[in-house]
């Protein structure tokens, strides 16, 4: 019967839709920031967004609003003092993570709005609103537009900025665009996994896609469809086993890369075995060159 399926529920169905914004927009951006070696960038964006969420609270409006623009100010904000002051990026995200989680945590004692607190540290999916839901697919649509409408530009300049520079490209412009859409990303998990694990859906699964493929494309792609996996299968298991929806997509997804890390070393160690079998030579056919030379003994006539 369909009213006995998982999908039945209302709230269920919002919280599947937002399992696939998230599962789809977070790798797709992520996959720039480990190819640029920001990994951690989404975990300080995330504290940025949890001061737009106490704002959001303070003002009587949208949390999730308030999170996108505070969040894209530090984005901003980061990558203006990486280019201008030349400051490192991690003393940059140092200042974001630690002003962000005291501004946030300030500002959410002043509402009296902690009862709320958790949701927006480890996500409550299942408690998405329709609105929310409108808000996370918008957002997210945006992200998977500049992720795969700008591919080949944002990977140049993550790759060498100084041949992106050479080649014509806007490389400051592309550089505050991928800062921005992080923070973006950032305030679309918030409702899914929290702004403390958002980080962890943004590289995961494309540590785990890196494992199994090569290609820049075939990893984003990849990484995109283990994101999806892992949200889905995560949802399913807090409606089943009632666990916290968060922590299950991030586990299952950490799973992933630790059965995709075996798999691909178990491959390797295949290969190596198949090119040294090559290179040993068949005794029927005597000594290679090389060996005659070395021991002594005459090649064959």
């Amino acid at each position: 019967m369909l009213n006995d399926t998982i999908f039945s529920p209302p709230f269920m169905q919002r919280a599947f839709l937002a399992a696939l914004a998230i599962g789809l927009a977070a790798p797709a951006i992520g996959t720039y920031l480990v190819q640029r070696r920001l990994a951690l960038m989404g975990d300080g964006l995330g504290h940025v967004a949890l001061t737009g969420v106490g704002l959001g609270l303070v003002t009587n409006t949208s949390p999730v609003w308030g999170a996108v623009l505070v969040a894209v100010g530090g984005a901003a904000a980061v990558e203006l003092i990486r280019e201008r002051a030349k400051a490192s990026g991690d003393v940059a995200l140092a200042m974001l993570f630690y002003g962000g989680l005291a501004g946030g945590s300030m500002l959410i004692s002043l509402s009296g709005g902690n009862a709320n607190l958790n949701s927006y540290l480890f996500g409550s999916i299942l408690s998405t609103s329709a609105g929310d839901v409108w808000a996370i697919a918008a957002l997210a649509v945006g992200v998977l537009l500049v992720s795969l409408g700008l591919r080949r530009a944002m990977f140049a300049v993550c790759q060498d900025e100084e041949f992106a520079k050479v080649a014509g490209l806007p490389v400051r412009a592309l550089n505050l665009l991928l800062a921005v859409t992080t923070a973006v990303t950032v305030t679309v998990g918030m409702r899914v996994v929290g702004v403390l694990m958002v980080s962890a859906l943004m590289v995961v699964p494309v540590a785990a896609a890196q494992q199994l493929t090569r290609a820049f494309a075939a990893t984003m792609g990849a990484a995109m469809a283990i994101g999806v996996g892992a949200a889905f299968s995560g949802v399913t298991m807090s409606y089943y086993a009632d666990t916290p929806p968060g922590a299950s997509i991030v586990l299952i997804a950490i799973a992933v890369f630790l059965l995709a890390s075996i798999c691909a070393g178990l491959l390797r160690r295949g290969r190596g075995r198949t090119r040294t079998r090559a290179r040993e030579p068949d005794p029927a056919q005597g000594p290679t060159p090389e060996q005659a030379v070395a021991t002594g003994r005459s090649l064959p006539q």
